[in-house]
């Protein structure tokens, strides 16, 4: 028989999984029972950051026995709740341990994190991401990883690389350019060697790429396991379809900020695509809305 430690590690390693939260207290409750039903419960350490809820989630958290509470004043955002998180762990972790971030409106099987685990270990201590399930769809897989064209300014989701066959049967794992922070495993070790969120540049949007990212350069393998999904409802993220313009260029709410896209080209490319970033964007930009354009004048209808 094998036994636990042989089948999950030494029974002292810990997985702290940050969580940060605002509002949405049922995603919440249904994000810890999900971890609480993990085969490997015991190794968690859930640390659910708070950031200025109003909705009863901090009543809801001062009952949690198994929970950690870290709070903020509501302008944590993303990675400044990510990064208060690690301090956590920081003054807590041990040589083995790992970090798990998480958004709270996910769920998942009760073999997820040893599968994160598992995965991270044969690939000789990889970063390791999760695929996204919406169990309204069928097949159910949505999305696997990123894919960056750093010169291009481009963003894609390898999803859209696969064939429809690949959809209802992936790959067991698949290597990405960055992770989200929608399910993704760290060895521990990896902050303290090169570094954790940069919460000046990038305080929400894009901050769980760059840090992958970094890690990548760094020779870290970054995989995504399909055999790891989280479960989401059918709108995720934020949606910025009712933003005005302005809002849509500079809100810290909305992806396409202008202003966080260009500080993120400059941190992950070289010295010469950070010299030129500005000029790049500009030019893709207008590029792809000119596309945009006349693809819309040929949908619409004749006069």
């Amino acid at each position: 028989m094998v036994s636990s430690e042989e089948k999950n590690g030494p029974s002292s390693m810990t997985i702290f999984v940050l969580i940060p939260v605002f509002n949405r207290l049922a995603h919440t409750e249904r994000v810890v029972a999900s971890l609480r039903g993990q085969h490997i419960a015991e190794q968690l350490c859930i640390v659910v950051v708070n950031d200025g809820s109003t909705d009863g989630t901090t009543s809801w958290l001062e009952k949690q026995q198994d929970v950690v509470e870290l709070r903020g004043d509501g302008n944590l955002w993303w990675g400044g709740a990510i990064q208060k998180g690690l301090e956590y762990v920081s003054s807590h972790q041990q040589s083995g341990d790992y970090v798990l971030f998480l958004n709270n409106d996910t769920w998942f099987a009760k073999d997820y994190v040893e599968t994160l685990v598992k995965v991270s270990r044969e690939g000789g201590g990889a970063a390791v991401g999760s695929v996204i399930h919406e169990d309204n769809c069928d097949p159910p897989l949505v999305s696997v990883g990123p894919r960056l064209n750093i010169n291009r300014i481009a963003v894609w989701d390898l999803f859209s690389e696969l064939s429809p066959d690949q959809h209802r049967q992936p790959a067991a794992t698949y290597k990405v350019d960055a992770l989200s922070g929608r399910g993704t495993l760290y060895p521990v070790e990896l902050f303290e060697r090169y570094g954790q969120m940069r919460t000046f540049w990038l305080p929400h949007y894009l901050a769980d790429y760059e840090v992958a990212m970094r890690f990548g350069r760094a020779g870290v393998p970054l995989l995504v396991s399909s055999h790891a999904a989280v479960h989401s409802p059918p709108v995720y993220g934020n949606d910025v379809s009712r933003m005005g313009l302005w809002d849509r260029m500079f809100s810290p709410r909305s992806a396409s900020n202008v202003i966080r896209r260009l500080a993120f080209y400059m941190l992950v490319g070289s010295p010469l695509q950070r010299l030129t970033a500005p000029l790049r964007m500009f030019c893709f930009a207008s590029w792809r809305a000119l596309l945009q354009f006349k693809s819309r004048r040929k949908e619409s209808p004749a006069p």
